[in-house]
């Protein structure tokens, strides 16, 4: 296996808020020799996150053993996820904005069709259910932890507890179809065939059309971690996969 220079679509504030965050970390352990320094580490992290690369290429790469690259990952993105705010942080911070959107995706997995609780009927594969808010930037907030791609999305909102949250504080909150029957915390779309509904509905759902797509800039930043867009490791990895993105977005969005 031979190597090459590469580079990363990434912020040097990036680098940085992972680096000081590693270097913290071992300071409260008290490591003291590591195969990597701790800006090496959250470079190694950075590169399996952002492309996806197997263990076994980027061990080549920064010169070390596979299972040592796994270790090193491992550490940094528990790290980014105990960082990662819980719903009540999220609820607060929205509750600066106008109102909140609400939406699930799927997130690939590498699992056969026997694995039927991973399935998902409405996207015809497998993978995990992830829920989303964002505020009206289209900014990320939270992302929930990962269930099997067959939980429909508004029961995987009801089990994180989202809707109990939106109500108790009192924040408007916009969803598609998907979550009919959510309560008067989230306001949907009538349902029904187009020509079914009248003018006035169809002028509702427009208009909640075009506020509703403002979560897609949220959903874009989650899945620019191109691991995320086909993940290849146990299902028990993939919520801290997911939640480790939060810190790393919101230190550079503010």
């Amino acid at each position: 296996m031979f190597v090459y220079p590469s580079g990363l679509d990434l912020s040097s504030t990036h680098l940085r808020f992972l680096t000081a965050r590693l270097r913290e970390r071992r300071r409260a352990i008290g490591s003291r020799w590591r195969r990597l320094s701790a800006g090496r580490q959250a470079l190694l992290t950075l590169a399996h996150r952002r492309n996806g690369h197997p263990y076994s290429q980027l061990a080549a790469g920064f010169g070390i053993g596979t299972t040592t690259a796994y270790r090193c990952i491992t550490e940094a993105v528990d790290l980014l996820a105990a960082l990662a705010p819980t719903l009540e942080q999220a609820v607060r911070e929205a509750s600066r904005s106008a109102f909140v959107l609400l939406d699930g995706t799927l997130l690939p997995i590498d699992r056969i069709a026997a694995d039927r609780p991973f399935y998902s009927g409405k996207h015809k594969k497998h993978g995990m259910n992830v829920q989303i808010l964002a505020d009206p930037a289209g900014r990320l907030l939270w992302t929930s932890p990962a269930l099997p791609g067959a939980v429909h999305d508004i029961r995987a909102a009801r089990e994180h507890g989202i809707f109990n949250a939106l109500t108790a504080a009192k924040i408007r909150c916009w969803a598609d179809k998907g979550y009919q029957g959510a309560g008067p915390a989230v306001r949907v779309p009538y349902r029904g065939r187009w020509e079914n509904l009248s003018e006035g509905q169809q002028a509702v759902n427009r208009s909640q059309a075009k506020i509703r797509a403002l979560v897609e800039p949220a959903v874009a930043t989650l899945k620019s971690w191109r691991l995320l867009r086909k993940l290849r490791c146990s299902t028990t990895r993939i919520t801290s996969l997911v939640q480790a993105a939060l810190p790393l977005h919101l230190t550079c969005s503010n």
